[in-house]
C-alpha cells in the first residue's frame, strides 16, 4: 500500500500540470459560462465583464491565502486546519463544514444540468423533461463516484480527457468570435469599467454572482497529500487555474454581449453558450458548444466530490466527526467510506428533488445560500494566513504585499459579501444558508466534548515551520514520498 507511513492517501500521485488542469476544471468554465451568463447580465447588464475583473482580483487573493498556507501545512482538510491552527478551531470546524455542505449542495444542482445537456445533444425537447434529466444525472454521478474511489490517478486521467476537450473547444470559439461579423453591438472598453453599475448595490449584487463563476480553484489544495511538492505546486496550480478561468470568462461575456442581443440573452437563460455558438457558426456550433458544457459540468461533479470527500476525511482523522470517514481503502488508497456516505447523500437529494416540486424550489433556494458558505471559508482562510504570516510580513515587501495586504483584501471582500447577500437572497436561501452552517454546531460541539486533539492544534506559526526543499516531479526520492502527506509540524 502506497504511503503506508503516512496518512494513507496516495502521496505524489499528481504532479503540477495534474494539479492545474485540476483547478480549471474546479471552477468549471463553460458550465459556469452557460448557468450564470444570463443571470450576471439581467443583474448588470453590459458591466457583466467589469463583474468578473474586479471580482478577480480578491478572488486572486484569497488564492494567494491558500498557496502561502499550503507552504506550511500540508493537509487535505485545507482551510479546516488552517483556520483552526490559526485563528481557533470553532472557526476551523465551521470552515470546513462550509465546505463540505456548499459542495454537497452543488453536486445535486450540478448533476441536473449534466443530465439535461446529455440529453439535449439527441433531442432539445427531451433536455427539458426533469424526470429523464434526473435519471441520467445521477447516472453520470455515479460514473464520477466510481473514477474518485478508483483513486488520484485515475481521477486526473479522467479530467484530462474532459477538460482538455473542453478547453479545446472554448478556444476554439474564443477564437471564432473574433472574427465574427453582423453583431449586435460594439464592443466598448467602458464595459471594463465602473459606468455601467447601477451604484454600490448594483455593483454589489454583480460581485455576488461573479464570485460563484470561480470558486472550485481550490480543488487544489484537497489533493495536497497526493501531489508531488506541495507545498509549491498546490498553490501555484490554483493561481494559475484562477488566471486561465478568468480569460476564459472575459472573453466568452464579452462576447455575449458583443453577438447577442438583450432579448437572446433574456430568452435562453440556461442555455446561453449554445445560442451563442449557433451564431458563431450555425448548424453545428451550438450543439458543439453544449458537448463543452456537459464535459464541464460533469468534470465539475469530480472536482466537488474531491474537496466534499477529502475534507470529510480530514475530519474522521482528526475525530471532529465520525472517525470511519477517516478509513482509506487498502488498494485505492482513497478515503471510501466518505465517499460512499456522500454519494448516498446525494442520491437520496436527487430522489426528494424529483419527486417533490417544493423540493425543487428549495434546492432552487440552496443553489443561491451556497454564496454565503464559500464566503465563509475563503473569508475565513484570507485571515488565517496573515496571523500565521504575522512575524514574517515585514521581512520582505513581497510577504507584506502577498502573504497580508491582498489576502486580507480578499477576506474583507467575502465577508462583504456575505454581509450582501443576506439583503439580496429569499428568506429561505438564508434559512439553508446560515441553517447549514448552524447545523454543523453539533458535531463541532458534541466531537468537542469528546476530547479531539483538534481541539487543541500546534498554533501554524510560518516564522517556526521550515519549508520543504523543491524536488523537480520527475526526481521524487523515497524518502520524500515518506516526507510529502504529512502535516509540517504537529
Amino acid at each position: 500500500m502506497s504511503n503506508s507511513r503516512g496518512r494513507g492517501l496516495q502521496a505524489n500521485a499528481l504532479g503540477t500540470f495534474d494539479t492545474v488542469v485540476m483547478a480549471v476544471a474546479g471552477s468549471a468554465p463553460a458550465y459556469s459560462l452557460a448557468a450564470t451568463t444570463a443571470v450576471l447580465v439581467g443583474a448588470v447588464g453590459l458591466a457583466s465583464p467589469a463583474a468578473l475583473l474586479w471580482c478577480a482580483i480578491p478572488m486572486l487573493g484569497i488564492a494567494l491565502a491558500f498557496s502561502y498556507l499550503g507552504r506550511i501545512d500540508v493537509n487535505a482538510g485545507a482551510s479546516y486546519s488552517w483556520v483552526g491552527r490559526t485563528l481557533h478551531p470553532f472557526l476551523g470546524f465551521v470552515s470546513g463544514w462550509a465546505l463540505v455542505v456548499s459542495a454537497t449542495i452543488f453536486m445535486v444542482a450540478g448533476s441536473l444540468p449534466a443530465g439535461s445537456m446529455t440529453l439535449s445533444l439527441f433531442d432539445a425537447d427531451l433536455g427539458d423533461d426533469v424526470a429523464l434529466s434526473t435519471v441520467v444525472g445521477a447516472a453520470w454521478f455515479l460514473v464520477m463516484l466510481a473514477v474518485v474511489l478508483g483513486g488520484a490517478r485515475l481521477t486526473v486521467r479522467a479530467q484530462l480527457l474532459m477538460s482538455g476537450i473542453e478547453l479545446a473547444i472554448l478556444l476554439l470559439f474564443a477564437v471564432l468570435a473574433l472574427f465574427h461579423t453582423g453583431n449586435a453591438r460594439a464592443f466598448d472598453w467602458s464595459w471594463l469599467g465602473f459606468s455601467h453599475f447601477d451604484g454600490v448595490s448594483g455593483f454589489a449584487s454583480g460581485a455576488l454572482i461573479a464570485a460563484f463563476y470561480y470558486w472550485g480553484w481550490d480543488v487544489t489544495s484537497n489533493l495536497s497529500e497526493e501531489t508531488r511538492n506541495s507545498r509549491r505546486t498546490t498553490g501555484l496550480a490554483g493561481l494559475i487555474g484562477v488566471g486561465i478561468v478568468f480569460a476564459l470568462f472575459e472573453v466568452f461575456t464579452i462576447a455575449v454581449n458583443v453577438i447577442l442581443s438583450s432579448d437572446q440573452i433574456a430568452a435562453n437563460d440556461a442555455n446561453v453558450l449554445a445560442v451563442l455558438g449557433a451564431e458563431i457558426a450555425p448548424g453545428w456550433g451550438g450543439r458543439l458548444l453544449i458537448v463543452a458544457v456537459m464535459l464541464s459540468t460533469i468534470a465539475t461533479l469530480e472536482t466537488t466530490l474531491i474537496q466534499v470527500t477529502r475534507s470529510l476525511f480530514a475530519m474522521g482523522r482528526d475525530r471532529t466527526m465520525p472517525a470511519a470517514l477517516g478509513k482509506v481503502h487498502r488498494t485505492w488508497n482513497t478515503p471510501y467510506v466518505a465517499i460512499t456516505v456522500v454519494g448516498a447523500v446525494a442520491l437520496v437529494m436527487f430522489v426528494a428533488s424529483n419527486a417533490l416540486g417544493s423540493v425543487g424550489e428549495i434546492l432552487s433556494d440552496a443553489i443561491a445560500a451556497i454564496g454565503l458558505q464559500i464566503a465563509v471559508y475563503y473569508g475565513l482562510a484570507g485571515l488565517a494566513v496573515v496571523v500565521a504570516y504575522r512575524r514574517m510580513l515585514f521581512r520582505s515587501a513581497g510577504n507584506f504585499l502577498l502573504g497580508g495586504v491582498w489576502p486580507l483584501l480578499g477576506a474583507v471582500f467575502m465577508f462583504w459579501i456575505f454581509v450582501e447577500s443576506l439583503s439580496e437572497l429569499s428568506g429561505a436561501a438564508i434559512a439553508i444558508g446560515v441553517g447549514g452552517l448552524a447545523i454543523g454546531l453539533i458535531p463541532m460541539l458534541w466531537y468537542w466534548k469528546q476530547g479531539s486533539d483538534y481541539y487543541r492544534p500546534a498554533k501554524l506559526d510560518a516564522a517556526h515551520t521550515v519549508e520543504a526543499d523543491f524536488v523537480p516531479d520527475d526526481h521524487v526520492t523515497a524518502q520524500a514520498q515518506a516526507y510529502e502527506g504529512l502535516p509540517t509540524d504537529f
